[in-house]
């Protein structure tokens, strides 16, 4: 059902914007807010599920379960970073069928090496054209719904230059793929560049202070970009905010100065449902 309301808002001329979920308080937030979809960031859920960075160290199964709670919580449509595939075809083929399991209405797999690195960190390697092509087809081969998306991911801008991550989009387009993550243009004339040369829906991904231009959801639009995901966003403002007040507590010994920064306890409990919960208990007492 989220991947055919995906698909839809695709066919729609609005720019789709995604921000970045690291867990599943994080996307219902998004959701409750009025976002259309929610973005699975592997950069995120890595952090906040292993406390360590985004360099291949969390695995498939981590990051299934996480998707599963993340739409859960959302019940919107969910676009999911699954990496490089966690391995060759047939580990693509296991994990698009856990991400769907999960809930998860768009699949990004991308083409580096294992262990993989974050699109804006240096450092990266690539795997061959011929083996993404492969990948590509695997994932669509593995689709038990017609409507789940399959995103295609270049790193090669930052490797290999523009013209041979152009060539890479193009050959991903022709194996399947349904909407190009052109990772890490580096001006918006790039950005131009790769609308003008690539005939299908296109992603782009807004990390602050990152490689490609911040621009505005309206900015996106006007170059022809179809969804923007922001997916650090959320997790470097809560780490600001807890960082923050973990500071104060540890100067002050108390949380009195931080008041103003928090939701109090009856705001939080109406947001997370618990009088919802309350009467779904009670109703089965009848």
């Amino acid at each position: 059902m989220q991947a055919k309301k995906l698909r839809e808002l695709l066919n729609d001329k609005n720019i789709i914007c995604a921000p970045g979920a690291y867990d599943a308080w994080s996307a219902k937030l998004i959701a409750d807010a009025g976002f259309p979809a929610v973005y699975m960031t592997g950069y995120g859920v890595s952090a906040s599920v292993l406390g360590q960075p985004d360099i291949g160290l969390i695995g498939m199964s981590e990051m299934a379960n996480a998707a599963g709670n993340i739409a859960h919580a959302a019940k919107i449509p969910l676009i999911a970073d699954a990496d490089n595939g966690y391995g060759n075809t047939l580990n693509v083929i296991r994990t698009v069928q856990a991400y769907e399991r999960a809930g998860v209405a768009a699949i990004q797999i991308e083409d580096q090496v294992m262990p993989k690195r974050c699109g804006h960190m240096e450092g990266k390697e690539l795997i061959s054209q011929d083996d993404m092509v492969a990948k590509i087809r695997a994932a669509v081969y593995a689709k038990q719904c017609a409507d789940t998306v399959i995103i295609a991911r270049t790193d090669a801008r930052a490797v290999h230059g523009f013209a041979d991550a152009i060539a890479r989009a193009q050959a991903y387009v022709a194996a399947g793929a349904d909407v190009i993550f052109f990772e890490a243009p580096a001006s918006i004339e790039e950005m131009r560049e790769v609308r003008r040369l690539l005939p299908v829906p296109l992603l782009a991904n807004m990390v602050e202070n990152g490689k490609t231009p911040l621009l505005s959801l309206q900015e996106l639009e006007q170059l022809g970009y179809n969804i923007a995901i922001f997916p650090a966003s959320l997790l470097y403002a809560a780490t600001k905010a807890v960082s923050e007040l973990l500071g104060s507590l540890k100067t002050n010994g108390t949380t009195k100065m931080s008041l103003d920064n928090m939701v109090d306890f009856p705001t939080f409990n109406k947001m997370i449902g618990v009088q919802e919960y309350r009467d779904l208990e009670k109703s089965f007492s009848k």
